[in-house]
């Protein structure tokens, strides 16, 4: 089952002139791609397709010209840099059972050990295969009581069951570095002391 339904119209008119009246009606110009097909194009009502791609790897379930429907998982967004609108989207068709490569979001949950360390995400996004109709939402990795120089590698991860890595298993995903002390000046010291 598709996790958002959008209505879209078929597009006709091309170029930068078309693409900013679509915009001024509050819709997003966009192409669907499809294995060995030409790429159709698009119009997607704009409040919607905003509220859908809130979502990571959402599955899109598309309306086209109030015909039939066909599933989709977005491939690219363009956003303005300044307002954050949606400018183009670029959708992927897929089928049920079709396995495509996404990447998912890396949360990490715990406290690390006592002393100032920070945690760095080397990997914010895990590139992963997984069934198009089964994408998880994210992968969750414990940074409990982990201390400096500790790492959680790509093959350390609990990943939901029908899904693989497409990266090496040795893959730092996560990494533990020491809070870094600033030194005090010879003048601070003694502006400290008096």
């Amino acid at each position: 089952m598709a996790d958002v339904k959008l209505h879209a119209e078929t597009r006709t008119e091309f170029g930068k002139g078309a693409a900013r009246r679509v915009r001024r009606e509050d819709k997003v110009p966009g192409v669907v791609y499809e294995h060995g097909l030409e790429p159709l194009h698009l119009t997607f009502p704009g409040h919607e397709l905003l509220l859908a791609l809130r979502t990571s790897n959402v599955l899109i379930e598309l309306v086209i010209d109030g015909e039939g429907s066909q599933l989709a998982i977005p491939k690219a967004v363009q956003r303005d840099p300044l307002r954050g609108d949606l400018v183009h989207v670029d959708l992927l068709k897929v089928k049920r059972g079709e396995r495509v490569t996404v990447e998912i979001p890396v949360l990490a949950e715990g406290e690390l050990a006592p002393g100032g360390n920070l945690l760095e995400h080397v990997l914010s996004a895990l590139p992963v295969e997984a069934e198009a109709t089964n994408i998880p939402d994210n992968v969750t990795v414990s940074v409990q009581g982990l201390a400096a120089g500790a790492a959680v590698l790509a093959k350390d991860l609990v990943l939901p069951e029908g899904v693989k890595l497409t990266v090496e298993e040795d893959t730092v995903v996560l990494q533990v570095l020491a809070a870094q002390a600033e030194e005090v000046s010879e003048g601070e010291e003694e502006a400290a002391e008096a």
